[in-house]
């Protein structure tokens, strides 16, 4: 198990700021405005040659009832708990607050050894909130800049003594740790296991996404709450499910673009696209009791375009009266609005009550091997061979289209080059009429299938 490092403060002190720059990448949703983070976020870290998986936490706020704000700093207060060390941040240029104090005061309670840390402090601008910070009572403020990267060799002094501890505390025995190494180096003739399943779980605004998720799970890891939108950050999270690695991606609810005039709205509509395009599996999740509407079939599109697997998930089914006709209405319009992707699983299930969840999963790893299928080269020329001679191609200007032989290009989505003569003459309608026999035959229902079209040389046209 790695180091953990929590990063908390108050709202807008440069907490995602920071942790985008130790993960590498802008993972994290930065802005202006406070607030911007809600759920916990985690990522792998590396700071020198020091690696450690670091938490970005919602902004700290003094309130304990059943509000968004106290379900966030629930949520922050957890990962503290969780953590090997937390990062307590102030702003030096908005200088000490009353919130910084009363949040100091419960940091040195805390059992996690804290690091207090100034940020903003780039420039002179800074300098009165830094010895300021020296007041709180936390030890002596290290003077950061997330934003230029000033200040990592000090925040690399406090962590080194407590990642090598804890890795002392592992290996207690360097001869312990050889020989584990060693062990593994026997089994290297051994299939290596594949890397986990990229999976995330879409739909509109207030469907029960991060319910779901949470569910599955098995903790409270994701805000949820009867407000809609309360998601704004793809949530990645490690989990196993019956032996098979998974990476669970909660994302952020997709409303349609006109309706979307908030900045920090778009930057999460724009996440969760992100999150799709890097998925494996997509779980398009929906209310049971709403049906399959216009902005539904939207992310599906967006899905099936980006050639990922997709599950529709109906969820609330607790919720339907007449589950016969709502299934019906659902299949039937998945059909009518894409004929070429025949098949997608449709699973009800309820996330409240977490009934319907193992079905779920199997329809999300069946989709996943059917997403990785290849197929040898001598039964899809057999098959070509067949299903044009049942159905031959079109004869432009009175030369028929020869399909002359066909191969699997690459899985993930199944992709296929077929040379033929005149690709450019074939028509869409041909191709639609090849991808569903494809899909028929080969047993590959609900996937995208790419077809490509290869004009075949003439060995003989240069002579």
């Amino acid at each position: 198990m790695s180091f953990t490092l929590a990063i908390v403060g108050r709202p807008n002190v440069g907490k995602s700021t920071l942790f985008n720059r130790l993960v590498g990448k802008r993972l994290a949703l930065v802005d202006d405005q406070p607030g911007v983070t809600r759920d916990r976020r985690e990522g792998d870290a590396r700071l020198f040659d020091l690696h450690f998986r670091v938490f970005d936490t919602a902004g700290l706020e003094d309130v304990t009832d059943d509000s968004l704000e106290a379900r966030m700093r629930r949520q922050t207060e957890a990962a503290i708990e969780q953590a090997d060390a937390a990062l307590f941040l102030v702003d030096a240029r908005a200088g000490v607050t009353p919130l910084d104090a009363h949040f100091a005061d419960l940091m040195r309670r805390a059992r996690t050894p804290v690091l207090l840390a100034a940020n903003k402090c780039e420039g002179k601008a800074g300098e009165p909130g830094l010895y300021e910070a020296f007041g709180l009572g936390l030890g002596e403020p290290i003077a950061l800049s997330a934003e230029h990267g000033l200040g990592m060799d000090e925040l690399y002094d406090f962590l080194r003594p407590l990642i090598e501890a804890k890795e002392g505390a592992l290996y207690p025995d360097e001869d312990d740790a050889e020989a584990e190494a060693d062990s593994g180096e026997e089994d290297e003739g051994e299939e290596a296991p594949r890397g986990p399943v990229q999976l995330a779980v879409v739909g509109r605004p207030n469907v029960g996404k991060s319910t779901l998720v949470n569910r599955l799970l098995g903790e409270d890891r994701m805000l949820t709450g009867p407000e809609a939108g309360i998601t704004r950050d793809s949530i990645s999270v490690d989990w196993t499910w019956q032996d098979r690695a998974v990476r669970l991606i909660d994302t952020a609810g997709l409303r349609r673009r006109a309706r979307i005039d908030d900045k920090v709205e778009r930057l999460s509509a724009a996440d969760s696209k992100r999150a799709i395009d890097y998925a494996q599996v997509v779980v398009l999740l929906l209310d049971a009791t709403l049906g399959l509407e216009k902005q539904d079939l939207t992310i599906a599109r967006t899905v099936v375009e980006e050639g990922r697997a997709l599950v529709i998930a109906l969820n609330k089914w607790d919720a339907v009266e007449d589950r016969a006709v709502a299934l019906r209405q659902v299949e039937n319009r998945l059909e009518r609005s894409f004929p070429q992707t025949r098949g997608i699983p449709v699973v009800a299930l309820s996330a409240l009550e977490g009934r319907g969840l193992d079905k779920l999963m199997r329809a999300v790893f069946q989709a996943y091997e059917i997403w990785n299928k290849r197929l040898a080269t001598a039964p899809l020329n057999r098959w070509l061979q067949a299903v044009s001679a049942q159905h031959p191609p079109p004869a432009p200007g009175g030369r028929r289209i020869r399909l002359k032989y066909m191969t699997q290009a690459r899985s993930r989505p199944p992709t296929f080059a077929i040379h033929c003569s005149n690709p450019d003459d074939l028509p869409p309608s041909y191709l639609r009429y090849l991808e569903n026999q494809l899909r028929l035959d080969f047993d590959m229902p609900g996937t995208p299938i790419r077809i490509h079209l290869k004009k075949q040389k003439n060995p003989y046209a240069d002579g």
